[in-house]
């Protein structure tokens, strides 16, 4: 019973692990790539493109407004101004009018500098302090559950040793 209890934890914990783990791809993949996309483009076009392709993702799951710490609240932790940085940046892109490649190159370069920027714990967000209380437990659970089998390893070597003898 009790090693059942010990790999029950651990499976919790392994699972829990796991979705967290699928959270920052599901990110990355809808936000943080398209992002890491625009901020490489070489056009206008392209990273305009991109941009959107993130910020429909943003708004669509509603992740413009909040923070994303748990315990208080920082400056690089604010979606609301990330979030406006993006759009900003859109609207620039949407409306250069100049034809300057010069001024087309200084956008771009700017566009860089704001999309590599993320706040953190942005891909758990909004529910950060739901994972950080589910993380905290899954640690605690994993490492019962590790020491429930050793103890029942260990007594199980002991039980082993007494037939021999």
């Amino acid at each position: 019973m009790k090693k059942t209890v010990g790999y029950l934890l651990i499976v919790i914990a392994v699972t829990i692990f796991g979705f967290r783990v699928s959270k920052g791809i599901e990110f990355k993949q809808n936000v943080s790539g398209y992002l890491k996309r625009a901020s490489n483009a070489n056009t206008i076009d392209l990273a305009e493109e991109e941009l959107t392709r993130s910020l429909q993702y943003l708004e669509g799951k509603k992740m413009t407004t909040g923070y994303t710490s748990v315990l208080y609240k920082t400056p690089d932790e604010d979606v609301d101004f990330w979030y406006r940085n993006l759009k900003a940046s859109q609207h620039e892109l949407q409306t250069l009018t100049s034809s300057s490649a010069l001024e087309k190159t200084n956008v771009l370069m700017k566009l860089r500098e704001t999309l590599q920027d993320t706040p953190k714990g942005i891909s758990a967000f909004p529910n950060n302090k739901l994972w950080t209380v589910l993380m905290f437990f899954s640690v605690i659970g994993c490492f019962i559950g590790v020491i429930i089998l050793t103890v029942e390893y260990e007594n199980e070597q002991q039980k082993k040793n007494k037939k021999v003898e």
